[in-house]
């Protein structure tokens, strides 16, 4: 048939001939974006938001998550903290216990209160896990609590197992 249209007139032909490339390119193309988008969702970066009024400690724990890489949002005060999460996706928070104007096991019961599914992925850092204050709530919180100072390895292992 396409032999016909080329005899007869082959303009048309021409014409046919790239319309159809334009349709098969346009498959090919909207093949390789979904692809595309779905190892872009695959490999999106984890984001972390880090909680500790150390500066220090908490530029540390950042530098260290971006070397792996992961992006890492730091916050030495729990209320803006606890603002950016409520209103931005995360992935994972590393929390201190003992932080001035808001405590970690109250952070933890904000945010547990506003979005469960967020709680549950929760990394507490503290120097005080032998304090009475925090004891029960050490006890009974479904979070890994890591003692300062806080082994990398130890760490990362936590955070990956909680963004898989």
């Amino acid at each position: 048939m396409a032999v016909a249209i080329y005899r007869e007139c082959p303009d048309l032909y021409f014409a046919w001939r790239a319309c159809l490339l334009n349709v098969t390119r346009c498959r090919v193309l909207s093949q390789a974006r979904s692809l595309m988008d779905a190892k872009i969702a695959e490999h999106r970066r984890r984001h972390i938001v880090i909680v500790d009024d150390n500066a220090e400690l908490s530029w540390f724990f950042q530098q260290i998550l971006k070397l792996h890489g992961y992006e890492a949002t730091v916050f030495n005060h729990p209320v803006p903290a606890l603002k950016h999460v409520l209103a931005q996706h995360t992935d994972g928070i590393i929390c201190d216990l003992q932080m001035p104007g808001l405590d970690g096991d109250l952070f933890y019961a904000t945010v547990e209160r506003a979005q469960p599914a967020l709680a549950q992925r929760f990394i507490f850092v503290t120097g005080m896990v032998d304090e009475d204050r925090f004891q029960t709530f050490t006890k009974t919180v479904e979070a890994p609590v890591l003692r300062k100072p806080v082994p990398v390895e130890k760490l990362l292992e936590e955070i990956a197992r909680l963004t898989r």
